[in-house]
């Protein structure tokens, strides 16, 4: 299992590459206001570190007690990105109509747009992260308890 400093670089990092590379692209593709976007941006990242701490802490348990590992599959890594997103969408939608002052069908498409880049990123950005920096408990092998202190 993954340590809390482990958990909290994999969020923060995965956010601040997703803002540098989703905010100028969303100010490209409709067009919005830089400064409003940015903020967008920036509350929507806010919004997805803290549900990427919790939402992988929640998936990782539950992995571990299902399958008796962290290791995950192709099958088990497309799960986690969609359900991740769709989760972030729950919180994000009403953010965006409010913050972009715009009807709730256009956020809609906003927020679709942004689900498919941060989809394709998530998966990306974890299957590097994981080969980058290694779950030890992925590979399935019990450890003691004194062990997961230093994992």
């Amino acid at each position: 299992m993954r340590t809390t400093t482990d958990r909290i670089r994999q969020a923060v990092s995965f956010e601040a590459f997703g803002i540098l590379l989703s905010v100028p692209l969303a100010i490209f593709v409709f067009g919005f206001d830089p400064d409003k976007t940015s903020v967008l941006g920036i509350a929507g990242a806010t919004m997805a570190t803290v549900w990427n701490y919790v939402f992988n802490l929640m998936f990782d348990h539950g992995l571990k007690k299902i399958t008796g590992s962290t290791r995950k599959s192709l099958k088990i890594r497309l799960l986690h990105a969609i359900s991740f997103e769709m989760g972030l969408l729950v919180f994000f939608l009403p953010f965006t109509v409010w913050w972009m002052n715009i009807g709730l069908i256009e956020a809609l498409v906003v927020d679709v747009a942004f689900i498919a880049f941060y989809l394709l990123y998530a998966f990306v950005f974890t299957w590097c992260y994981d080969t980058i920096f290694p779950d030890n408990d992925a590979s399935g092998k019990s450890h003691s308890k004194d062990e997961y202190r230093t994992l």
